[in-house]
């Protein structure tokens, strides 16, 4: 398991828990306007901490830290996730994953265990736009990867919603690969989710692809307003 970062308190990644979030390496997407292309590109060149200075830190931080964030890079990519996920469970803290959905066999199998809390999924686009927005246009796994976001999908508006499991989709919003017709087919493919929200592309040094956009606030407030009959959570994440 490639550990290449532990933001040692937040009080914004896991909604209503002081937590650490720990940065797992490597992802099977390429999407252009990623924040955090080293545990993209070379994870391995960023592999800072071990499992045990993880641990170590929570077993420190027990009565004042509530929460673990699990995010990436993409984690369910981990063979070892469930047992990093085991120990954090072990000394009495609650799990956030933040997933890109590609691993659904984990998902479920996490959730089944009851080694999840929250988890949260990047609804990238819309699924006939997936591949282009997230860089796998034209590889040989793309038609896999689309059938195991949807089953993703599927699971979390399904039998995790029905069972009252407590989890969010979120997209970041790029002016080059998002109107409002986007979300328009978003609303259509997740009407009813319980939370959902758009945060705004912000370029920055870390970016795969630099040079991106953002729209304004008063466009994102607008898709927000577009979508909100069939997705009344939809909201805005991060943007003054």
């Amino acid at each position: 398991m490639l550990i290449c970062g532990l933001n040692k308190t937040t009080l914004l990644d896991y909604p209503g828990h002081v937590a650490a979030t720990v940065f797992l390496g490597g992802c099977n997407f390429r999407c252009p306007y990623c924040q955090n292309k080293d545990l993209l590109l070379h994870p391995a060149d960023f592999a800072a901490f071990t499992r045990e200075d993880v641990l170590d830190h929570l077993k420190k931080r027990a009565g004042i830290l509530s929460g673990v964030c699990i995010t990436g890079g993409e984690p369910t990519l981990n063979p070892d996730l469930p047992d990093l996920i085991k120990e954090c469970k072990t000394l009495g803290y609650q799990v956030k994953l933040d997933t890109n959905g590609t691993n659904p066999d984990m998902l479920i199998a996490l959730y089944e265990e009851g080694l999840i809390d929250y988890v949260a999924m990047d609804l990238k686009a819309p699924k006939e736009d997936y591949p282009r927005v997230c860089g796998f246009e034209g590889r040989s796994d793309e038609g896999d990867l689309m059938d195991k976001i949807t089953r993703s999908v599927s699971f979390l508006m399904g039998e995790a919603k029905r069972d009252g499991f407590d989890f969010e989709f979120r997209t970041t919003v790029v002016r080059e690969f998002h109107d409002a017709d986007s979300f328009d087919r978003i609303a259509d493919w997740i009407g009813g989710a319980p939370h959902y929200f758009l945060q705004s592309y912000e370029d920055s040094d870390g970016v795969l692809v630099p040079g991106l956009h953002a729209h304004d606030k008063k466009e994102l407030a607008s898709f927000i307003d577009r979508i909100r009959d069939r997705i009344p959570s939809a909201a805005l994440r991060g943007v003054d």
